[in-house]
């Protein structure tokens, strides 16, 4: 089988995609995968076929000021968003398009397969199925999806228990359809005009959730809010870590048991400052004998960490995960999506803070599942971080709640999931309905 990859040019959705690629490399599949040249190199080392996007969408998202330098000095919130998914998403759409478009001529594929930013698949999924392969999408963050209680997504806000937290939400969207999502849409239906599909009425986010042959959402039910999905929506689990990428570092025999472990991360795209969460778990933890602080610079050198290390602290680029995370009690993050169901798949509860990039709905999931503290911030206090630490390690709810979801990441079999999805909708190229509306494999409905 021939697939193709499509990836938003991003390290965080890139990673999931390829660990997806890893399961399909080993059934013996042709695999080529389109993003940015900035990834060339690591396409190509994990065995796959590399296409790059044309030069209007060839960008590198850790660098987002680089490729939208209006958002510099721009605060955030309603205009920050409007901005950022124009420039970075809607505009991106006609280039990605002609990517695939150029990609599918040299590599006849059976199947594509993105993730849920590259909207560069909307004037498909919209156009007739048969001219078409099969698209499944798989979601690298929160499931973009409407809520029961009526809340907007990217704002952090818990599911409403009160009836004044619904008058609020419904405020709150009100703004946020009026200010974000219809001019975004504006601009949106503007660009699929040319291809002569459209309009569309549904939030950007929330298109390819339901107009995707199949979608496969990263994580398990339990850490999503409640609500009806469409059947399009597979929870498939979390991939598993590729191995072996590092060696163990020189102090590895040091997590020996004797110590609670603390993992500190900002990950590999929002870590250009690690004054905002790395440096204050080490400074907030450095007084604490019973504590090991294990920080990782998401691929950047060590001494770009400010202050003095700790003696309680050890440091490194990379780690190797697979090794690290069972020997983990507590995970502090900002709330990368991946890492954050890594960590709950070995059953770690965490402290999160981290307000930018979907992270604050990912938080908000943390604090709603009771698997961890939610500060709530971008900028924590190492006292906060100090105190938030100390009540996941001192009390058992934390870690008995998180070893309940680790339970049902466990009951997921995500190989089995992939294979199951992707080789069905190959079986039928002439797809008329998604896979969720004619099966009862997969856990499509969360209530």
């Amino acid at each position: 089988m021939k697939l193709l990859f499509a990836s938003t040019p991003a390290t965080s959705q890139l990673n999931a995609l390829l660990a997806v690629t890893r399961i399909l490399l080993s059934e013996g599949h042709d695999i080529a995968l389109l993003t940015g040249t900035a990834f060339r190199g690591c396409i190509k080392a994990n065995g796959l076929t590399f296409f790059p996007l044309p030069p209007e969408a060839d960008f590198n998202l850790r660098d987002i000021l680089g490729v939208v330098p209006d958002l510099n000095g721009n605060p955030g919130g309603s205009e920050w968003f409007c901005v950022a998914s124009g420039r970075l998403f809607v505009d991106a759409i006609a280039p990605q398009h002609l990517g695939l478009i150029e990609a599918l001529r040299k590599f006849p594929a059976d199947i594509i397969v993105g993730d849920d930013l590259f909207f560069g698949v909307l004037p498909m999924l919209l156009g007739p199925c048969a001219k078409r392969p099969p698209i499944t999408l798989c979601g690298t963050s929160i499931l973009h999806w409407q809520r029961e209680d009526g809340a907007p997504n990217f704002l952090g806000l818990p599911p409403a228990t009160t009836d004044a937290q619904l008058e609020q939400y419904e405020i709150l969207a009100a703004e946020r359809d009026l200010k974000v999502d219809q001019p975004i849409l504006c601009s949106l239906n503007k660009v699929l005009k040319a291809y002569r599909v459209g309009p569309i009425s549904m939030p950007l986010f929330h298109s390819v959730v339901e107009l995707a042959d199949a979608y496969m959402q990263l994580s398990v039910p339990g850490f999503e809010f409640p609500r009806e999905l469409p059947p399009t929506v597979h929870f498939v689990g979390t991939p598993p870590i590729i191995p072996d990428q590092i060696p163990l570092p020189p102090w590895a025999h040091e997590l020996d048991g004797s110590r609670k472990v603390v993992l500190v991360t900002q990950g590999t795209g929002a870590n250009h400052s690690f004054e905002l969460l790395v440096a204050p778990t080490l400074a907030g933890l450095a007084n604490e004998p019973d504590v090991l602080v294990v920080a990782t610079a998401g691929g950047r050198p060590t001494e770009t960490i400010p202050g003095p290390i700790p003696s309680n602290a050890r440091v490194a680029s990379y780690l190797p995960f697979e090794w690290l995370l069972p020997r983990v009690d507590v995970f502090v993050t900002n709330g990368g999506y991946g890492s954050v169901n890594q960590a709950l798949s070995f059953g770690i509860p965490l402290v999160t803070a981290g307000l930018t990039e979907g992270k604050a709905d990912v938080n908000a999931r943390v604090a709603w599942s009771g698997v961890g503290i939610d500060l709530a911030t971008n900028a924590p206090s190492p006292d906060a971080l100090r105190n938030a630490v100390r009540s996941v390690v001192d009390r058992p709810d934390y870690s008995k709640r998180a070893s309940q979801m680790a339970s049902e990441f466990a009951s997921i079999n995500t190989r089995s999931e992939i294979l199951w999805i992707i080789n069905q909708l190959v079986a039928d190229r002439q797809v008329s309905r998604p896979v969720g509306a004619s099966a009862s494999r997969g856990r499509r409905v969360n209530r």
